[in-house]
């Protein structure tokens, strides 16, 4: 990919030829035009957001309108008070008008007043220009990482988006998680975190913005031109972790590693396979599927194979009778095949 960014301003990088310790790994040779964008300085999060294209049109609508606000009331602002600041601007150089001030000939009474008036003024421009002004600058135009606009009009609204987020500041006091035990634990907190399966599964990614996290737009843009250029499965994006280390180069987490592993991915799965039927207005099938295995998995005698089996016709023939068919609408949804037995398995996923 053409765009490349300024790296860190670490020396150069000296690779060891045996690979990093667990959870630690090389990242996907696929991903490695993905990375060559990337900035040595910060850790980034890729996942793919499954939340239905509506939603994400109507998260996306609070922010346009704030902008949009924001820029009338600034424009506004500058109608009103232009004239009035050139009117004191041309006083200054010497040009009497209905803004100058002849101190001599006023009493005190009348300047404190003015200059209260004029100091509350400039005041609130200074604020107006300083806090407020370049939000909705930062939000159409290009920065340093891109904007939210320019993602939009690039990428669109889908059914199925790549996320990528950037660490804030405490990149810069992150230490050397590879090596140290307690800059490691501490960075594995956050990174859990931050892919926690329940905060994927209720926020679409817009929402994901908090004090240790920021979007990266121009990554973003970046990750879909890869999935557009079939240079990549969007799959390849899926929940990756990645960041650099002066030792060993870019690396990323294993997820699959460690407790728990396997069920967050599971759960992160039946959360996808709910926002997949919730687009097409079938949410109530999700409950009914989830009421119908905790029912039967409650029953005395245990949930059983034979059972399971049972069930997990009675789910399908439900799917059927509503013009879905279960397995393929999770493949479609989830990007896999469906795993065995998550149909009729006591707890889907959650």
């Amino acid at each position: 990919m053409a765009r490349q960014r300024v790296p860190g301003k670490s020396g150069p990088t000296k690779k060891k030829d045996g690979g990093p310790p667990v959870p630690f790994k090389r990242p996907p040779e696929v991903l490695q035009p993905f990375i060559d964008t990337l900035d040595e300085k910060h850790v980034y999060i890729t996942h793919v957001d499954n939340k239905p294209q509506d939603f994400k049109r109507k998260i996306f609508a609070v922010p346009v309108l704030m902008n949009l606000g924001l820029a009338a009331l600034f424009a506004y602002r500058m109608y009103y008070i232009l004239p009035y600041y050139l009117q004191i601007f041309a006083s200054i150089l010497g040009y009497p008008n209905e803004t100058t001030m002849v101190v001599d000939e006023m009493d005190w009474s009348e300047i404190v007043p003015e200059v209260a008036k004029r100091a509350f003024s400039f005041m609130l421009d200074f604020l107006l220009c300083v806090f407020l002004w370049p939000w909705p600058v930062d939000f159409c135009l290009p920065q340093e990482h891109g904007s939210p606009v320019l993602w939009r009009w690039t990428v669109g609204f889908r059914d199925r988006e790549v996320v990528v987020r950037r660490s804030r500041k405490w990149n810069d006091t992150k230490g050397d998680i590879v090596n140290d035990a307690g800059s490691k634990s501490l960075f594995m907190s956050r990174i859990s975190a931050a892919t926690s399966p329940l905060l994927l599964g209720e926020k679409t990614g817009y929402l994901l913005m908090n004090a240790d996290w920021d979007l990266d737009w121009a990554g973003m843009v970046d990750a879909h031109t890869m999935v557009d250029k079939k240079m990549a499965a969007i799959e390849a994006f899926k929940m990756v972790v990645l960041f650099f280390h002066e030792e060993f180069g870019w690396l990323c987490v294993d997820m699959k590693l460690g407790e728990g592993g396997e069920e967050d991915e599971r759960r992160r799965q039946v959360f996808a396979f709910r926002d997949a039927l919730t687009a097409v207005g079938k949410e109530d099938l999700f409950y009914r599927w989830i009421d119908i295995v905790q029912l039967e998995a409650s029953q005395p005698g245990g949930f059983t194979t034979e059972k399971q089996e049972q069930v997990a016709k009675q789910i399908r023939d439900m799917f059927d009778k509503q013009g879905i068919d279960f397995d393929e609408f999770w493949k479609e949804s989830v990007g896999e095949s469906i795993p065995t037995g998550i149909s009729g398995s006591s707890k889907p996923g959650m």
